[in-house]
């Protein structure tokens, strides 16, 4: 038999688990990234990737697909050969976010993907311009209640992580705010620097040297619990709202029917990967904190992070027209 009959045929799917787990990777492997080079998930590819190399021998390639707020990138990824040889690098806004105020994607990302390791979170903030009178959220809020016609903010975009922290603050508050969306973080911080807009939900890496400088005041995390990197900052929940919590958050993915042999071996050089010294230490100067989970730990946070935003986004009624 042809060996296209041989993977095709369902009685001999068993020996293909089983020599895939001895020899992949037996090529170079993918890693699509379904944003422009540059940005979070990118970046913390490129971190990775050389101890992944390191580490099978194989070199791990980085495939920049953006477009259509990460679509364009998980189809590629999608309609791959589940053979391990081109893996998804995926985030919130792309896995989660977007797919719920898309509407339908003709699939669902929950049973398109099987998860592979949670890699980082990538902490948002609460950003205001400096001559904006407030130092905490408890006086944001009451700046906000006071100002005739409430408060915009700025986000890096429609379905972004960022934007649907501000819904979410909308929505615990009940304050009068409307969304500003950007095309990216640094319009938002442009523009947040030059008091165009007063208020931005942004990502903590973005913000911290124009913080430092006195161009911009953080006064909040969105983060469940501080961050390591800046431990000084109090949380949204810690400043009065209730129930307030975004995750920021990159991972690891493969397409469905991937044999599990490959699935846990990339799950266990993922968690190698970022136990590093050094790869903590770079996270670290990026804002970002390692936040591995194994496989199945992946699969159920990702139906978690649906089933929390679900309501969110009914409520907020954020689509894409």
């Amino acid at each position: 038999m042809k060996r296209r009959a041989l993977l095709a045929a369902p009685a001999l799917l068993a020996p293909f688990a089983a020599s895939a787990q001895d020899s992949w990777p037996t090529r170079p492997v993918s890693l699509i990234v379904p944003w422009a080079p540059g940005g979070s998930n990118d970046v913390v590819a490129r971190l990775l990737s050389p101890g992944l190399e390191a580490r099978t021998g194989q070199p791990f390639l980085i495939e920049n697909r953006p477009g259509g707020g990460g679509s364009v990138g998980m189809g590629v990824a999608m309609r791959a050969r589940p053979d391990g040889q081109v893996l998804f690098v995926s985030s919130a806004s792309n896995h989660v976010f977007y797919p719920l105020i898309s509407g339908d994607l003709g699939y669902d990302v929950r049973e398109a993907f099987h998860g592979m390791a949670m890699w980082v979170d990538v902490p948002n903030v609460v950003a205001v311009h400096p001559s904006l009178p407030v130092h905490n959220v408890q006086e944001l809020i009451a700046h906000i209640r006071t100002t005739r016609g409430g408060m915009s903010f700025g986000s890096s975009g429609v379905g972004s992580s960022n934007h649907l922290a501000g819904e979410l603050f909308r929505l615990r508050t009940g304050l009068d705010m409307t969304h500003v969306p950007y095309r990216g973080g640094g319009p938002v911080l442009a523009d947040l620097i030059g008091g165009t807009i007063q208020l931005g939900f942004m990502n903590l890496p973005t913000v911290i040297p124009p913080a430092e400088a006195g161009r911009v005041r953080i006064i909040a995390v969105c983060t469940g619990q501080r961050v390591s990197l800046r431990p000084d900052l109090p949380t949204v929940a810690e400043g009065g709202v209730p129930d307030y919590a975004v995750r920021s958050w990159t991972g690891l993915f493969a397409p469905k029917n991937t044999p599990d042999a490959i699935i846990q071996r990339m799950s266990s050089l993922s968690k190698e990967g970022l136990e590093t010294p050094q790869m903590r230490t770079r996270l670290a100067d990026l804002g970002s904190e390692p936040i591995w989970m194994d496989a199945a730990a992946t699969d159920r946070f990702v139906r978690e992070e649906y089933d929390r935003w679900t309501p969110v986004v009914r409520a907020a009624g954020v689509k894409i027209e």
